[in-house]
């Protein structure tokens, strides 16, 4: 959840946060009955798409709340800079922007709709779904190995110069 720096005082806008929980309910159980409908069974993924689709929702969700390139999903929604995604914060209007603004700036909470809306992908448009999702998933790993190999870098430079003092 974002964290928000001084008390608002305006009520939460918990008439938003339900229409944004009764979409995000309603629309995966319509791709379950458009799934069904199709013959598309989501129990025939595997471990490995699983697996997948975790590493594709951290990449889509961290890409959607911190990257300059989808600020214009954010900007509508946040105060602040929003091609700095550390200087957003959602605005306080106390209605659906703000509650649209928590969730955007919330890589969790992004996930979980970037999760759902892969996996509903890979069962009504599997090509569509499956391409998307691997893509992220090597996009995501590919975050994870540059972030090792930077460590390690800076690590053994860090030896080398130990070892020359």
């Amino acid at each position: 959840m974002a964290v928000v720096t001084e008390r608002s005082s305006t009520r939460p806008p918990y008439q938003a946060y339900a229409t944004i929980v009764g979409v995000f309910a309603g629309g995966l159980a319509l791709a379950g009955g458009l799934a069904r409908a199709l013959g598309r069974d989501p129990r025939d993924h595997s471990w490995l798409d699983l697996a997948t689709l975790s590493i594709a929702s951290f990449k889509a969700a961290r890409t959607i709340v911190r990257d300059d390139v989808t600020s214009f999903i954010r900007e509508p929604f946040v105060e602040g800079e929003p091609l700095h995604a550390e200087d957003e914060r959602p605005v306080q209007t106390g209605g659906m922007e703000q509650a649209i603004g928590e969730l955007v700036t919330c890589s969790r909470c992004v996930g979980t709709w970037a999760a759902a809306g892969l996996a509903t992908a890979q069962l009504l448009a599997p090509r569509f779904g499956r391409t998307l999702t691997w893509t992220l998933a090597g996009a995501g790993l590919n975050d994870f190995l540059q972030a090792g190999f930077a460590a390690l870098r800076n690590r053994a430079n860090e030896l080398e110069e130990r070892a020359e003092a």
